[in-house]
């Protein structure tokens, strides 16, 4: 039966003995073997009794399992949904209720902790540790290796990624399966993907730069990955000789340049390096190219639409840009008051339309139609402008989103825990600049009167309700924050007067 996202980048390798793989401690897993895995995984799920566009939740460690999960889902018609490794138990219990997930995946450790909530939301628990094991492994262990792939379209839901504002609950990006082919299609073909290619693969695939950009476009291109668990500077600096390709954050890059292993003859082997899901600095770019003769190529894409723009892969890759609007894929900048379009060289909201553009938010009529617009342009919430010639440029964002290190960090959510710790009236969240993370966070407390808030045990407590990559990494404490006459926090303020408390970090 016909199912476009399975069949273009899963089906069309079965059989095949090529490289896929190439895992740290020296083994490899074949195109062929890993999708007999995920034909076992699939019959789990549906003898579990997930039926197309039912939703999986899966909060697991990266490895291979993990990914033929994935392709598992999609072979058999169900909805993905990876969540942050990171995650509380409190910030997970949302997205699957909000969800309906039917099936929640998780490791091992947190079996006890999500029990209670799998059961409350009758949704079945499994369990995959980073080693392959766990539950959800032995049951694969004992079914057959090809399974009836479920017939899809490519309007047909394939993944959820949840994202958000800065006001409110956590919003379910549906994303289909058109959604994903188009994209992974594009950039394969922009950033000259072949056969013949090897990903140096360090990202996180529980989000959508390490899943549906670097994953995707490798099976596109019947490329293979060097899949590594996470970001390991001796992994890295060991492997790149063995890599063509690598696609990361901006941390990955500023850490390779501050040991001097990194060097010319070491990237020698490697034709491009992508980097995205935060800001690359201007001083990055330079100091990269001077020490390996390559231009990093930077980009720029977001949860409900994965990619959007690319630098040229021929021509130049101009620092502190983010290239041009991908092919089939329309970027428009515009009033944010009235929304018609501005004129080049003109600072104002970007809006995008493409079919990289998602379907809408899971079960929100209401901010859908408010960031969605009839005729198909998405209100990305970034504000930018198009140069003379043509690049475009991220200026900021009308929404207060923070991007660390690549995950996105949502200030209302941590505003909540700090408004709630002993001797604090108020508070409010910004992300400032960061020569690792891009940005990061930083606290501003108003005290109750009266009252000095303890501010070591107030990092401290922020533990048991945030992941850590959401944790304040410094708080300050002032009299009053600045407001407009509305009432409303003038955070801008705060960001350009707190803009150097990590110059020197």
């Amino acid at each position: 039966m016909p199912n476009p996202l399975y069949d273009r980048f899963f089906g069309k390798h079965a059989g095949k003995d090529t490289p896929f793989l190439h895992l740290p401690d020296g083994s490899l897993v074949t195109h062929d073997a890993f999708l007999k895995t995920a034909a076992r995984i699939a019959h789990v799920l549906s003898e579990g009794g997930l039926a197309p566009g039912d939703r999986l939740a899966a909060q697991v460690q990266k490895s291979p399992m993990a990914l033929a999960l994935y392709a598992a889902c999609v072979q058999a018609g169900i909805v993905f949904l990876p969540l942050n490794t990171a995650y509380t138990v409190d910030e997970l219990r949302y997205f699957i209720e909000n969800s309906g997930a039917k099936t929640v995946i998780c490791d091992a450790a947190s079996e006890t902790l999500l029990a209670p909530v799998a059961a409350e939301m009758s949704a079945r628990l499994e369990t995959l540790n980073a080693d392959g094991s766990g539950s959800l492994s032995e049951r694969a262990g004992e079914m057959p290796d090809t399974y009836p792939t479920v017939n899809r379209t490519e309007d047909d839901l394939a993944a959820f990624l949840y994202t958000s504002g800065t006001t409110g609950r956590s919003k379910g990006a549906m994303l289909t399966q058109g959604n994903l082919i188009s994209n992974a299609a594009t950039l394969a073909k922009h950033w000259r993907f072949t056969s013949s290619d090897v990903l140096l693969h360090a990202l996180p695939i529980f989000h959508t730069h390490g899943l549906f950009v670097a994953t995707n476009v490798t099976l596109e291109a019947g490329s293979s990955m060097i899949f590594l668990p996470k970001f390991d500077l001796e992994a890295i600096l060991a492997f790149m000789p063995k890599a063509t390709t690598m696609m990361g954050v901006p941390t990955f890059y500023t850490r390779l340049l501050q040991d001097e292993r990194f060097t010319r003859e070491l990237a020698s082997h490697m034709r491009l390096f992508v980097s995205g899901s935060a800001p690359l600095l201007a001083d990055t770019h330079q100091e990269f190219e001077e020490r390996t003769g390559h231009r990093i190529l930077e980009r720029y894409g977001m949860t409900e639409t994965n990619m959007n723009t690319s630098n040229p892969y021929d021509g130049e890759r101009r620092a502190g840009t983010v290239g041009f609007p991908l092919p089939g894929v329309e970027l428009k900048i515009t009033d944010p008051e009235t929304g018609g379009t501005l004129p080049d060289g003109t600072v104002g909201q970007i809006e995008v339309r493409g079919p990289n553009v998602f379907k809408g938010y899971w079960q929100m009529p209401d901010k859908t139609a408010a960031e969605l617009r009839q005729d198909g342009f998405f209100i990305t919430g970034d504000l930018g402008m198009i140069d003379e010639d043509g690049y475009v440029h991220i200026v900021g964002r009308n929404k207060d989103l923070i991007i660390s290190g690549g995950y996105n960090i949502y200030p209302k959510e941590i505003e909540l825990v700090l408004d709630a710790q002993p001797g604090v009236l108020e508070s409010a969240v910004i992300g400032v600049p960061h020569a690792d993370f891009g940005e990061t966070v930083l606290g501003v407390l108003v005290p109750e009167n009266g009252r000095a808030p303890d501010l070591d045990a107030i990092l401290q407590s922020t533990g048991g309700s945030l992941a850590r990559f959401k944790h304040p990494r410094k708080l300050v404490v002032v009299d009053s924050l600045p407001r407009n006459t509305m009432g409303k926090v003038q955070k801008n303020i705060l960001r350009e007067q707190y803009k150097d408390v990590f110059a020197n970090a």
